[in-house]
């Protein structure tokens, strides 16, 4: 989808991670760090701790670099 850093398609998907952690992933093809950063966010928000995931997840899915 994107072709790397900086990309309209990295940018995208942080603004997705922004409102639901690893939507930005999902829409980037990861499926399984998409689902780990969903529910590390959601157990950790259970004791406030999720925004480090949160954050993690916009910052993981804006700085993404596909391979090849």
């Amino acid at each position: 989808m994107s072709t790397g850093q900086g990309s309209a398609g990295n940018v995208i998907a942080a603004v997705c991670s922004f409102f639901i952690p690893g939507l930005g992933q999902l829409v980037q093809g990861r499926v399984l760090m998409a689902l780990v950063h969903f529910v590390l966010a959601a157990v950790l928000w259970l004791i406030f701790l999720g925004w480090i995931i949160h954050l993690w997840s916009i910052i993981d899915a804006a700085l993404f670099k596909p391979r090849g």
